[in-house]
């Protein structure tokens, strides 16, 4: 099989690689988080920057192995990053207090990993859109946490 890309097209498969082995815990700038499931390929794409006329996104530590440089790992990469853990933070945030407000509500023994009965989806929504409106106007400023419990 072959496959060809524009030098636009394989900057753009290069921040693919980079976000999506952030997403299962690789770090840019700690190869030994690099996930095992994941490596050779990611060094496989990396190896064919030079020949897709990419060769100053990517470059070689002393052992040969390949990494991508600040400037593709800064700029629209890191962007798309930032929105995603944002994104990802709020909406864990809202729904596991909402989840949690609603189990005290009801009475609900279930632990936090059951799902709630269909019953109480509603009611759900209500305490998440809740949420998202004290989070949309203040952040985190509001929220405290109780140690020990709940007073």
């Amino acid at each position: 099989m072959k496959a060809s890309f524009t030098p636009k097209e394989y900057t753009r498969l290069l921040e693919l690689v980079h976000l999506g082995l952030w997403v299962t815990g690789a770090r840019p700038d700690d190869l030994a988080t690099m996930p095992e499931r994941y490596g050779d390929l990611a060094q496989k794409v990396f190896a064919l920057a030079e020949p897709f006329g990419c060769a100053d996104l990517v470059e070689a530590d002393v052992n040969g192995e390949y990494f991508l440089n600040e400037k593709l790992t800064g700029g629209v990469a890191q962007e798309k990053l930032d929105a995603f853990v944002e994104d990802v933070f709020w909406g864990e945030l809202a729904g596991r207090l909402a989840a949690r407000d609603l189990r005290a509500e009801i009475g609900a023994e279930a632990s936090e990993a059951e799902e709630l009965a269909p019953e109480h989806e509603e009611k759900l929504s209500e305490h998440e859109d809740s949420y998202w409106r004290e989070f949309e106007a203040h952040g985190v400023d509001h929220l405290v946490v109780l140690r020990g419990g709940q007073g």
